[in-house]
C-alpha cells in the first residue's frame, strides 16, 4: 500500500527540528546552528519510501514556538502554529532532560485545541543518561495523549528509521504529491540565502544574527561552464551592525562569503561566483512592510 501525508514538525527553538529534517531527507536543506531561532520560515522536506512501506512523507519544518513579542517573533510563531490546520500529523520535538521545558508545556497546551494525532520525539538522547528517559516519558504521557513517544538522536541518526516507520503506519493511503526526485519545495534562491544567513549566524554574536535578513538579488546559471552567479544583499537593522558584518578592511564579509560559497558549491554541485552587499534597513524587524518584503510575512 502506498501511503502519503503531511507532517508538521513543531517545537521550541533549538531542539533540533532542522537537524532532524535534514537527517530524514538525507540532504542538508535546512540551516542549523547552535543558536536559537535560526529557522524563520516553513521549509518542506520530502522523504520518498520504497519497498513494503512505500510512500511519500512530506515534512514541514517550522520556526521554534516561543513567547515572542516583536513583529518578527510573532511572524515566526504564526508560521509555526499555522501548520496545525494543514497537516495529517504533528511531530513535536522536545529535548531530553530532567523534565519538560516550560515552553514544551506551552506548546502542548496549544495542542489541546487540535484534533490531529501527535507524535512526540524526545531528541538529543545521546547527551543525557539513559536513566532519566523513562521518568521523562512518564511525565510527557501525563501531559497529552500522544500517539507515540519516541526517543532519538537526530544528530547521530539513532531512532530516526523507527520514527519514519511509525509515521508511515499512522498515515492514510494516498497519492504521490511531488516528483520522486524532489527534496524540497524551496527555491534555489531561498536555499542560497539561507546558507549565507547560516554563515553570518555562526560568525557573529549578540543581536547580529537576529537583526540580519538575506535577499538574493540575482541567480544566473551558466550550464556550459557549470557555474552559478549569485548576488545577494545582507540587510541589517542598524548602521553599527553594517560595520560588524563588513569587518576590518572587509575581512568578516570576505570570510562569510568564502564559507557560503564553499557550502553552495557542495549543495549545487557547481562553481559559484558570489557577490555580497550589505545594506541598512532601519529597524526592519519591527516593520511589517519590510518583514513582508524579506519573506517573513505573507502578502495581504
Amino acid at each position: 500500500m502506498f501511503k502519503s501525508g503531511f507532517i508538521g514538525i513543531i517545537g521550541r527553538p533549538n531542539v533540533g527540528k532542522s537537524t532532524l529534517l535534514n537527517r530524514i531527507v538525507g540532504e542538508r536543506i535546512a540551516i542549523t546552528t547552535h543558536k536559537p531561532q535560526t529557522t524563520r520560515n516553513k521549509i518542506m522536506g520530502i522523504k520518498n519510501l520504497t519497498g513494503e512501506q512505500a510512500g511519500q512523507l512530506i515534512f514541514l519544518d517550522t520556526p521554534g514556538i516561543h513567547r515572542g513579542t516583536s513583529p518578527l517573533n510573532r511572524a515566526m510563531v504564526d508560521a509555526a502554529t499555522g501548520t496545525f490546520g494543514n497537516v495529517d500529523l504533528l511531530l513535536l520535538i522536545a529535548e531530553a532532560g530532567p523534565a519538560p521545558h516550560p515552553d514544551d508545556r506551552f506548546i502542548i497546551e496549544a495542542l489541546r485545541k487540535s484534533h490531529l494525532p501527535v507524535f512526540l520525539a524526545i531528541n538529543k538522547i545521546d547527551l543525557v543518561e539513559k536513566r532519566i528517559l523513562l521518568p521523562l516519558i512518564d511525565t510527557f504521557q501525563g501531559l497529552h495523549p500522544f500517539r507515540e513517544i519516541l526517543p532519538l538522536s537526530a544528530l547521530k541518526g539513532d531512532g530516526v528509521d523507527h520514527l519514519i516507520t511509525e509515521i508511515w503506519k499512522a498515515l492514510p493511503a494516498g497519492p504521490r504529491y511531488f516528483p520522486e526526485e524532489m527534496m524540497t519545495d524551496r527555491s534555489e534562491r531561498f536555499i542560497a540565502a539561507e546558507i549565507i544567513r547560516e554563515k553570518i549566524t555562526l560568525r557573529t554574536h549578540q543581536e547580529i544574527p537576529y537583526a540580519t535578513a538575506v535577499v538574493v538579488d540575482a541567480f544566473k546559471e551558466d550550464e556550459a561552464k557549470n557555474m552559478i552567479r549569485i548576488a545577494a544583499t545582507i540587510h541589517v537593522a542598524k548602521d553599527s551592525q553594517k560595520g560588524i558584518i563588513i569587518g576590518r578592511k572587509g575581512a568578516m564579509l570576505k570570510e562569510i562569503g568564502t564559507k557560503a560559497r564553499l557550502e553552495m558549491e557542495k549543495f549545487f554541485a557547481a562553481k559559484i561566483f558570489l557577490e555580497l552587499f550589505v545594506r541598512v534597513a532601519k529597524d526592519w524587524t519591527n516593520d511589517p512592510r519590510m518583514l513582508q518584503e524579506f519573506g517573513y510575512r505573507d502578502k495581504a
